[in-house]
């Protein structure tokens, strides 16, 4: 607090200071679409003071009242330049084209990096995500940032991420500023993101800025395209397993605009045959027998709405809509000799889930200082799985009977909240942004449902487990950008936040830190502090692979997570648009919680809050970047030194222990080359130490407790001497790709091949013991990807 009123203070008193001045305020955009750049350079050549535009695109920039030369650019376009007599306040609508020289490469980022106050952050460019190869030709947000260091992906082909030591829970998602509670489709290997719809990736791992709150080890901001305003424009593509479109265009031409894109997979149309294939071998040649169909698809559906009310007012209406399904539906007709019954079996089984989101958002620029956005946001992730079983018996002399069984497990989350944020320019050495906001969450952290219904009973209704909670978070920040002289620059920050729960209210005071100081005009050091605090708790269960997950909030038996983080780290622009950075890190972690050992996942009527054991953890760790973001040949090489532990009192008999994610080393290399307009490649390498894993080091056998006098009366049992006291094999990969265009005056294609994989190196996915007939046991590993070729074809007209 004292912090606040200093800044304050100073602010009011620099202010009077600069009473003799004026302002330039307006908006950056592409000239082409309208689209608002993010962090484009606003700079006087003269004064040598300047700014970055903001999210959408806004920028202030206060001077002395004196004859201004204003450069205003970003990578990838071309320059504009103003002069400026400085006699009054001065609006300004900026264009920028793009420049279609060889040698330049569109990226997200305009100050150099030892310029910039934030570390631990890095933006990632759409088109680079594009160029890159991936599995099975899907680009991949979610991929592309895991190369970089700090992040792990996980179990092989996951689109997880696992950031800094932190769960993935611990990752703010934010879609246009609406948080996403599970931003994976096909089980984890793909993302929900689509790249045709996404304009700006921003990736936080530390030092964060104050506006951002809820998790504890990372944000990533992803923000939406606003839709053409100047002319109609479409793209898409056409892969092995999936194919999307993207639509957008102005409704009234530089006033209204929108974008529209989907995405469906097809795997479950191209196994129909093979389906049917089955069935007709299987069928007997009476009429009765068995038969299925059975697939997987997901789809997914972006959209917006960008309504100008004039240059000072602005509307936006965007959603997000996707659903997984897996389904196997089957029939089962057979005849009893006894009584010559015929009966008739339907069932229908599966399991699905998916996020829906929307957002409102209203943004005005006030004066030419001060810049405000209203946001309201919606957002439900649901998991469903179950069934239904049909039967009917017919009798010859008799009437039939039936029975129907109906089975459900749900689980979810809903959210509806609403914010304000300000954006505040007084002068150029300060960017103040401040607001609040408020989010009111549902949980449904597992209920089952069974229904039974014959021609005897009336019907059985059953619905246990745990029932649904409710939650009321609220948040205030104020956070000052301030360049204290030329050299030394801070970013001071305080996040207040509180969560009621029934009749628990968990407050939280969370400052936040953040430091520049350039050494030379190329290099600089960087220290940050971040204290966090987390409301919300995700229950994960190892033994299955599929989405269900379950989201809990704090209750007065189990309260916030906490962390504190600690960064230092030096950066620099080198020779030939290299730069280069290196950061130290260490953070810890408190109130986690995990499930016991031995806990039932399902059909249990017992409430989640006795199946958990609390806990803490710490992580540390040193990473590397060497980035080149221009020139034919583009790309990064990471490189991670890190430690992650865990220690609860019900596990590992209280002993600290890896985290099952704890990699050693990791290394992530991309790469692009350009040969020329038409054709140009990518090469993806990663190396990684094993994750930890548990390995049980005897089996006995003992007794089934569970089935007295049953044909298996004894159950193995095994002998774990420590968690996770076990290295799986070091992961490595290469992927290569190729991009051949063709571009013609209103249409462009590319054919792109890859293979993922390129050695067919056999990663483990999980490790197993198998037992020999003379009483050996060999260890043995599954693995799931050899070498993957791909093939997509994409379009833009």
């Amino acid at each position: 607090m004292k912090n606040i009123i200093l800044s304050f203070c100073f602010v009011t008193f620099t202010t009077l200071l600069f009473s003799q001045t004026f302002t330039i305020s307006g908006t950056v955009k592409e000239s082409s679409s309208g689209e608002p750049i993010i962090g484009a350079k606003v700079f006087d050549t003269k004064s040598k003071k300047g700014t970055l535009s903001n999210d959408y695109g806004f920028f202030s920039l206060t001077l002395p009242k004196d004859s201004v030369y204003l450069r205003v650019s970003y990578m990838g376009f071309t320059a504009m330049e103003y002069q400026i007599d400085g006699s009054k306040n001065i609006a300004l609508e900026v264009d920028l084209k793009t420049i279609q020289e060889l040698d330049e490469v569109t990226v997200s980022a305009q100050k150099n990096i030892e310029e910039q106050t934030q570390m631990s952050s890095f933006d990632v460019s759409i088109e680079k995500i594009k160029a890159l190869p991936v599995f099975l030709g899907e680009k991949d947000i979610i991929k592309t940032i895991q190369l970089f260091p700090g992040v792990q992906s996980g179990s092989e082909g996951s689109s997880g991420i696992y950031v800094r030591g932190g769960g993935q829970d611990q990752n703010l998602m934010l879609l246009d500023g609406v948080p996403i509670y599970n931003a994976t489709h096909l089980f984890g290997f793909f993302s929900i993101f689509n790249a045709d719809a996404i304009n700006k990736v921003t990736m936080i791992k530390g030092g964060f800025p104050a506006r951002y709150g809820g998790r504890l080890s990372s944000v990533l901001d992803i923000r939406m395209k606003e839709g053409n305003m100047k002319k109609f424009h479409g793209e898409g593509s056409i892969g092995l397993i999936s194919s999307k479109l993207s639509l957008e265009g102005p409704i009234i031409k530089d006033k209204t605009s929108f974008i529209v894109s989907g995405r469906r997979t097809y795997i479950d149309i191209l196994s129909r045959p093979f389906i049917n294939m089955r069935n007709n071998q299987q069928s007997g040649k009476d009429g009765s027998g068995e038969t299925s169909t059975g697939g997987y698809y997901f789809w997914d559906l972006n959209a917006k709405i960008n309504h100008k009310f004039s240059e000072t007012s602005r509307l936006y209406l965007s959603g997000y809509f996707g659903r997984d399904r897996f389904y196997n539906d089957g029939t089962n007709e057979y005849t009893t000799d006894i009584d010559t019954s015929t009966t008739v079996v339907n069932s229908s089984n599966g399991l699905r889930w998916g996020n829906a989101i929307a957002a409102i958002r209203w943004n005005k620029i006030i004066t030419p200082k001060l810049f405000m956005n209203v946001t309201g946001t919606y957002s439900q992730y649901q998991f469903r799985v179950g069934g239904e079983n049909q039967s009917t018996t017919t009798y010859p002399n008799a009437p039939s009977t039936g029975e129907n069984i109906i089975f459900n497990y749900d689980s979810g989350i809903q959210d509806w909240g609403g914010k304000i944020d300000f954006d505040y320019r007084p002068n150029p050495n300060h960017t103040i942004k401040f607001g609040l906001g408020d989010t009111y969450h549902t949980f449904t952290p597992g209920v089952n449902q069974i229904q039974l219904s014959n021609s005897i009973t009336s019907g059985i209704d059953t619905t246990f487990g745990s029932f649904q909670q409710y939650g009321h978070e609220h948040w205030v920040y104020f956070e000052d950008d301030w360049e204290i002289s030329n050299r030394l620059k801070l970013n001071l920050g305080l996040h207040v936040s509180g969560f009621k729960a029934r009749q628990e209210w968990y407050p939280s005071i969370q400052p936040r830190f953040s430091a520049r100081y350039m050494l030379t005009e190329n290099s600089s050091m960087k220290a940050s502090y971040s204290s966090m605090t987390q409301f919300l708790h995700l229950l994960t269960n190892p033994t299955i692979g599929l989405p269900t997950d379950l989201w809990v909030p704090v209750t007065d038996r189990v309260a916030p997570e906490y962390s504190n983080q600690f960064a230092i780290g030096y950066a620099q622009t080198l020779e030939k648009g290299f730069q280069f950075s290196i950061e130290a890190y260490y953070k810890d972690m408190q109130n986690l919680i995990a499930y016991k050992e031995g806990v039932s996942f399902f059909g249990s009527d017992e409430d989640w809050q006795n199946k958990i054991t609390v806990g803490r953890g710490n992580s540390y760790g040193l990473e590397l970047l060497v980035e080149k973001k221009m020139g034919k040949t583009s790309g990064w090489i990471g490189y991670t030194l890190s430690w992650s532990n865990r220690q609860f009192d019900s596990l590992n008999f209280g002993r600290p222990y890896p985290y099952i994610y704890d990699r050693r080393h990791d290394i992530g290399l991309a790469i692009t080359h350009k040969f020329n307009e038409k054709v140009d490649i990518g090469v993806v390498w990663v190396f990684g130490s094993g994750y930890a894993t548990t390995l049980a080091q005897q089996t006995y056998l003992g007794v089934n407790s569970l089935s007295i006098g049953a044909s298996t009366p004894y159950v193995p049992i095994e002998h774990i001497e420590a968690r996770n006291d076990y290295r799986m094999p070091a992961y490595h990969r290469l992927d290569i790709g190729v991009n051949l265009h063709k571009k013609k005056e209103k249409y462009e294609s590319t054919w792109s091949f890859g293979l993922y994989n390129a050695y067919s190196r056999q990663n483990a996915f999980f490790l197993f013991f198998e037992d020999g007939d003379n009483g050996t046991r060999t260890l043995n590993q599954l693995s799931l990807f050899p070498i993957l070729p791909s093939i997509s074809y994409s379009f833009k007209f």
